[in-house]
């Protein structure tokens, strides 16, 4: 059977469920998860959004897949000798996924039930802390904080200047062009000294803290 043909008489690829997702995706991407309805999605694909059932159940499952795609693009890196390094890669894979797809955060914390790439994921992870040595509540303490860090970094850089080197500083430039003048002393400093000098590099802070986070864990792993 030929390939049905869009508006421009191209082949189209047949309708699937993981194009269904790929396409929700890229409708978040641009709009956000809230934009993200089945009429939407049916147009996007050039369909009925009820063509969109015969692939997946409802929204919810489409939501559902969504997570486990993202949660199956970080990093867990289980055959790394030193756990450090693996919750390392593991944290910075995480902050580069959420940044490449904003919506994404929000959209984890909401659910009340993880897919299969989810429950692999939250395994892998575990498995990594309790080989390490971690006891069972340790490991499960570990995660947690670990993933408090990243979450939390990732809602306040979206939150922060953000783009081009020269576009970030434009926007402090206007931030401390707003603060009265002889007013709120250590900000400014922070502003001049920091922000406008050295710049903020997001990736490099991030490290940075999520070096300090390893190394104290490291100094408790035997605790029960």
């Amino acid at each position: 059977m030929a390939k049905k043909s869009g508006p421009a008489g191209k082949s189209r690829a047949p309708l699937d469920r993981e194009r269904v997702l790929r396409a929700a995706m890229a409708l978040a991407d641009a709009d956000g998860i809230g934009a993200l309805s089945m009429r939407r999605l049916g147009r996007a694909l050039g369909v009925e959004a009820m063509s969109l059932y015969n692939h997946v159940s409802n929204k919810d499952e489409i939501l559902a897949g969504l997570v486990d795609i993202i949660v199956a693009d970080i990093e867990v890196p289980e055959g790394a000798g030193d756990w450090k390094e693996a919750m390392r890669r593991r944290a910075i894979s995480m902050r580069r996924a959420f940044a490449l797809h904003p919506w994404a955060l929000g959209l984890l914390e909401s659910r009340k039930s993880a897919g299969p790439a989810a429950l692999r994921y939250f395994d892998s992870v575990l498995g990594v802390l309790r080989r390490a040595g971690f006891s069972a509540a340790m490991a499960l303490r570990a995660f947690s904080i670990l993933d408090s860090y990243a979450y939390g970094f990732v809602i306040q850089e979206k939150n922060l200047p953000s783009g081009s080197t020269a576009e970030v500083r434009e926007g402090v430039k206007r931030f401390f062009r707003q603060l009265p003048a002889g007013e709120y002393r250590y900000l400014a400093e922070i502003v001049v000294d920091v922000a406008l000098k050295s710049g903020f590099d997001f990736e490099k802070e991030f490290e940075f803290g999520l070096g300090l986070l390893l190394e104290t864990l490291e100094s408790i792993r035997d605790e029960n």
